[in-house]
């Protein structure tokens, strides 16, 4: 029985059995392995970033022509808004001219101007030929000045100190005035050398000179600058009442209060030559710095890192806008509300880009004044109200209406 059993147990293992054992994986297993990357998967992966190559250059030409026609149609929009405004501008100065006890006509008020630009003779009698060109037409072309120095000082303000509230007297520039104007006037300051205007203009000046070393000397940020401006102010409006209470008449006081709050009745053209040239060199300070006023809104780090100077830019604004103010100022007064609201308003037709939103603001400012003066002096004839009484009653509403629309938009 033992010799039968051996060669059962040796046939077990047979020898067919270890290259079925190998046969199973080598035949399929390498083959598929190595034909799955190298026939199909290779080719795709070098395939799948060239298929979308070619498109590339027609839609960076596509983008290309896209940013061209959205620069168009930005300067159409600012052409149209500045043609649109300056002649708005030019028609509301003939017409609010035209406006008075006096009647006079657009004709007139066309003869008059051409004649003393050199036009050929007026055709108006003396009387009418002064009224407006001596009397209206000065204190309506001060009006528009005003308006529009005071709506450029308040747009560069808003953005340099990023503070929706900031205007132009921000800098206690029109406190000073006060205080210079009410020194000549009430306490006869320069000896009878120094004029109203005069002693307004150094008030504001040496309000200013206060601010930028109060404000230095903190830290010099916006907001130290803004603090600063209200101490000055404060200050100066605390000299101007203790001296109008201690000194002045009851005419004198009178007088004082009303050019206080903004007067454009002393308007002559030498006040209209000044303001007008101090304008058009802010300006074009103004308008050099677009690109920076733009880097500001993002705050002064990110104006740093753009490589805006951010010290010496604010500070050539600030005096560029400070000396503006006080010009302003010194011939008409402290006129409120023009530099605060109008800026607001613009942006909604310009957005935020100074190289637009300046321009356009100086105009709307112009003609804003040019009918609030308008108003002032016909409103309650023959007694003249103030305009930054007007302003003011106008100003208050317009910003309130600004407040809620800004909340909807955001």
């Amino acid at each position: 029985m033992s010799a039968p059993s051996r060669p059962d147990a040796l046939s077990e293992p047979r020898v067919p059995s270890a290259p079925d054992a190998l046969s199973e994986p080598d035949a399929p297993s390498e083959p598929d392995a190595l034909s799955k990357p190298d026939d199909r998967s290779a080719p795709d992966a070098l395939s799948a970033p060239d298929a979308p190559s070619e498109p590339d250059v027609p839609s960076a030409q596509a983008a290309v022509a896209l940013e061209g026609r959205a620069k168009r149609q930005v300067r159409a929009r600012l052409l149209l808004l500045t043609s649109g405004g300056l002649a708005a501008l030019v028609l509301s100065i003939a017409v609010a001219v035209t406006i008075g006890p006096a009647e006079i006509s657009t004709g007139d008020v066309w003869a008059a101007v051409a004649a003393h630009l050199g036009g050929g003779e007026s055709t108006l009698t003396p009387l009418r030929d002064g009224i407006v060109w001596n009397l209206r037409m000065p204190r309506t072309v001060l009006a528009a000045v005003c308006g529009a120095g005071l709506a450029l000082c308040g747009a560069v303000m808003q953005s340099l100190l990023r503070n929706p509230l900031a205007d132009p007297f921000v800098l206690g520039v029109s406190s000073g005035a006060s205080t210079g104007a009410v020194a000549v006037v009430v306490l006869g300051a320069g000896a009878g050398a120094l004029s109203l205007s005069a002693g307004a203009f150094i008030g504001a000046l040496l309000s200013f000179a206060m601010v930028l070393l109060l404000s230095h000397t903190l830290g010099g940020s916006p907001d130290r600058v803004v603090l600063s401006g209200v101490a000055a102010m404060q200050l100066f409006s605390a000299l101007t009442s203790f001296t109008v209470l201690t000194s002045a008449d009851a005419e004198t006081t009178k007088g004082v209060l009303f050019w206080l709050l903004g007067s454009l009745s002393g308007a002559d053209w030498d006040q209209v030559l000044l303001c007008a040239a101090v304008l058009a060199a802010v300006l074009v300070v103004c308008l050099g710095h677009a690109t920076t006023l733009d880097a500001f809104a993002f705050g002064e780090e990110a104006a740093a890192a753009l490589g805006v100077h951010v010290g010496r830019a604010r500070l050539v604004l600030l005096c560029a806008t400070a000396l503006l103010t006080a010009v302003l100022v010194s011939c008409a007064g402290a006129i409120g509300f023009v530099g605060l609201v109008l800026p607001h308003a613009t942006r909604a037709l310009t957005g935020s880009g100074h190289a637009r939103l300046l321009p356009v603001t100086a105009l709307a400012g112009a003609v804003f004044l040019v009918w609030v003066d308008t108003l002032a002096r016909t409103v309650v004839d023959p007694q003249e109200v103030p305009v930054g009484v007007v302003t003011a009653l106008i100003g208050v509403p317009a910003f309130v209406a600004v407040l809620y629309r800004e909340r909807r938009k955001a």
